[in-house]
C-alpha cells in the first residue's frame, strides 16, 4: 500500500519531521499554499548554553504570498546562522563529520527563495545524512484545483497513494470521514516515546532542530528517530563502516 505524506517545507526541521518522511513512500512538498509568519517555514530552535535558542531567516512580513513565492533578499543570515551553529555545536562528538555539508549549504551559495532552500536542505539531510529512501515531489507539478481538504485528497489520488500520513496537529482541521469516503487510509503520527540522547546544556529538549541530533549522535541518529521502535536487532548505525 503506497503511503504519502504532504508537508510544507520547514527550515532545518526537528526529528519528528524526518520520522514522518521515513514512514512514507512519497513526500510531496506543499509550498503552493499561504505563507504564515512566525512559523517553522523560516525559523527553528537549537540548543544553546542558556536553553533553546531561535535562529530566524529574515523573510519579510508580507503574508500575501505563497510559501514558494517568499524571496530571501538579505543573505547575511547565512553566515550568521553558520557562525551560531559552530559556536554551539563545534565541541559535539560528530560536528566534524557534518561540518563540510553544512558549511557548503550556508557559505557555498546564496539562497534567494525560501522554498527552494528548505526543500534542498530537507532532501539532502534525509537522503545523504539519514539514509532515508523516500521519493520527493512538489505539489506544483500536479495542477491542483481544489481547496483545503479537497485539494489534499486530489493530490493523494493523483500520486496514486492509498494511505495518507499526517502529524497530530492536523487533527484540529482534518475530517477523517472525508478520507474514509475516498477510500484512503488516514494514519496519525505519534511523536511520543523518542529516547533521549547525550545532549549538551541540560535539561534535555526534544523540540529542537535535527542538527542537534546529528551533531551529538552522528551515524546513530536514525536509531533515535525511528530505529528504537524496531527492536534490538535494528542497526543503530547509518554506515557500519563509519
Amino acid at each position: 500500500m503506497k503511503s504519502v505524506v504532504v508537508l510544507q517545507s520547514n527550515y532545518i526541521p526537528w526529528k519528528g519531521y524526518f520520522d514522518l518522511i521515513h514512514d512514507a513512500d512519497l513526500l510531496v512538498f506543499y509550498d503552493d499554499v499561504q505563507y504564515t509568519k512566525r512559523d517553522w517555514r523560516h525559523r527553528n530552535r537549537i540548543k544553546a548554553a542558556n536553553g533553546p535558542e531561535w535562529i530566524i531567516i529574515p523573510a519579510g512580513s508580507d503574508t500575501n504570498r505563497l510559501i514558494c513565492e517568499v524571496e530571501l533578499k538579505d543573505t547575511n543570515w547565512q553566515q550568521k546562522h553558520w557562525k551560531t551553529l559552530r559556536q554551539n555545536y563545534r565541541s559535539c562528538p560528530h560536528f566534524e563529520r557534518f561540518e563540510s555539508f553544512f558549511e557548503d549549504f550556508y557559505l557555498g551559495r546564496q539562497w534567494t527563495n525560501l522554498s527552494e532552500m528548505n526543500q534542498h536542505l530537507i532532501r539532502n539531510i534525509a537522503t545523504s545524512l539519514l539514509g532515508i529512501q523516500t521519493e520527493f515531489l512538489d505539489s506544483r507539478a500536479f495542477n491542483l484545483s481544489g481547496q483545503k481538504q479537497d485539494r489534499i485528497l486530489e493530490l493523494v489520488r493523483k500520486v496514486g497513494a492509498e494511505r495518507y500520513l499526517s502529524g497530530p496537529a492536523a487533527k484540529s482541521y482534518i475530517e477523517p470521514e472525508r478520507f474514509e469516503a475516498a477510500g484512503i487510509e488516514l494514519v496519525w503520527k505519534d511523536y511520543n516515546g523518542y529516547p533521549e540522547y547525550p545532549q549538551r546544556f541540560p535539561p534535555f529538549e526534544h523540540g529542537v532542530s535535527i542538527v542537534d541530533l546529528l551533531f551529538n549522535m552522528g551515524p546513530e541518529a536514525p536509531w533515535y528517530i525511528w530505529g528504537w521502535r524496531q527492536g534490538p536487532l535494528y542497526s543503530r548505525r547509518l554506515n557500519p563502516d563509519s
